[in-house]
């Protein structure tokens, strides 16, 4: 029922636009595709007759299947026909007939409607495989069955079915699957999550319904890090760490590996800060190439000891001094990496015994000092931007609302410096490139 209703709920957002390049015998307009089936509350077969929406086929004397909500579940057949319908609408779908704001319009109903149908093909898919229905069609393993029909990898076939199963369990992701709120890869985050966290399943989905999965793994990562004690989450990163390597098509060494924050933060950072450096040496035509590639070119020069800063690690550590003092965090007290997490206090010792210092006081949300210490006296503001927005200081990352970009950020005035916006830590915001672009064109425009 509800993809049903969902499919020609979507049909009647653009009811009343032409498609003039739609091929002989498919509906010129939406409008008359739409009453054609709006109007018997039903799906039009392929023979011509209407099936209505409610309608079950089942055995005599026996009682319809009903989805988890009680209510009628769609025949097969009914689900089937909707699906060949709007399949072929879609195939006489020409955008440039269409407004931006419809096209808009258009875009986010298919997503969600794309959604709800990669999770009941999941359910469909795991429901099938229990009674070996895939061997029945020629397919020795249920993974391979469903990824040449998705056009998809073994992996990500079962890892859906698994998460479809997963989600069952929990009423609350099943139902935001089932309603094309959250996408499976979604679903597998927060049913991950509600594992180790029992309980943080709602506030996640309401993380995912408003955001992508980038946003949402960093949330998930908040939750799982502040479950943990900081000797927990040591002992588990240590034990988590790997490195492996391969070779792909083109003869290319490939690798990939975890390694805990203390040693893996200072690592990316030198790599980012040399690869930011050979960037801008090769020039204007060095930015035909992608940041990666010059990543790969930083690393390389790093472990041939060669490159600037080949022989330093900045790793940045946030801890309260009472905390520092007293040799263990208490429960909202900070302790950890910027960008990489909690740590536990003692680790932090350890590590200040050759550091430079740098010192931030705050009251609240609002810096009062900053101080370095030591025979480099950097740019004290900078300082206090890269550690992040008191009180978290989780690092910075694009100011604007909705985007959780970390790399390759660039420093803004919030009141341009060509109106006399000063250059101090309340006028300054990082901004990713595109959104910093964005800013100082409207800039332009005010000035």
């Amino acid at each position: 029922m509800s993809l049903v209703a969902g499919y020609v709920g979507l049909l009647q957002t653009e009811r009343v636009v032409p498609w003039a390049k739609s091929p002989p015998g498919r509906y010129r307009r939406v409008e008359d595709h739409v009453g054609s089936v709006a109007a018997t509350g039903g799906i039009v077969s392929s023979a011509g007759t209407t099936t209505g929406a409610n309608t079950v086929t089942s055995p005599v004397g026996a009682a319809a299947p009903t989805n988890n909500a009680g209510a009628p579940s769609p025949a097969p057949a009914a689900i089937s026909q909707a699906a060949e319908d709007f399949r072929r609408l879609l195939a006489g779908f020409e955008p440039d007939e269409l407004t931006p704001s419809s096209c808009a319009d258009v875009a986010e109903a298919l997503a969600k409607t794309e959604m709800a149908c990669a999770a009941a093909r999941a359910r469909a898919a795991a429901r099938a495989a229990r009674a070996g229905e895939h061997r029945r069609r020629g397919f020795a393993d249920v993974q391979d069955w469903l990824s040449s029909r998705t056009g998809s990898t073994m992996g990500k076939a079962r890892a859906e079915m698994e998460t479809s199963r997963e989600a069952e369990k929990h009423p609350a992701i099943a139902d935001a699957l089932r309603q094309g709120e959250v996408s499976l890869s979604q679903a597998e985050e927060v049913v991950r999550v509600e594992r180790e966290v029992p309980g943080s399943a709602e506030a996640l989905l309401e993380v995912a319904r408003r955001s992508g999965l980038g946003q949402l793994r960093e949330e998930a990562r908040k939750v799982t890090l502040g479950s943990l004690a900081p000797e927990d989450l040591e002992r588990r990163q240590h034990q988590a760490r790997h490195f492996r390597h391969w070779r792909d098509a083109l003869g290319m060494v490939c690798f990939s590996g975890a390694l805990p924050p203390d040693v893996g933060v200072g690592i990316a950072n030198r790599v980012d800060a040399e690869a930011a450096r050979l960037r801008r040496e090769v020039g204007p035509e060095g930015k035909s190439e992608p940041f990666e590639a010059h990543a790969a070119d930083a690393l390389v020069k790093l472990l041939q000891g060669q490159g600037e800063g080949s022989g330093r690690t900045e790793v940045v550590i946030v801890v309260d001094l009472s905390a520092y003092r007293r040799g263990h965090a208490h429960p909202g007290e900070l302790s950890h990496i910027v960008g990489g997490g909690p740590v536990p206090v003692r680790s932090v010792k350890e590590v200040m015994k050759d550091a430079f210092v740098k010192a931030v006081v705050h009251e609240g949300v609002k810096v009062l000092r900053v101080k370095h210490f030591g025979r480099h006296m950097k740019a004290e503001i900078r300082t206090a931007l890269e550690l992040g927005q008191p009180p978290g200081f989780e690092g910075a990352k694009c100011s604007l609302p909705g985007c959780d970009r970390r790399y390759s950020l660039e420093w803004d005035h919030v009141r341009p410096f060509s109106r006399h916006g000063p250059t101090s830590y309340d006028n300054m915001q990082p901004l990713c490139k595109p959104h910093h672009w964005e800013k100082t064109q409207r800039d332009k425009g005010v000035s």
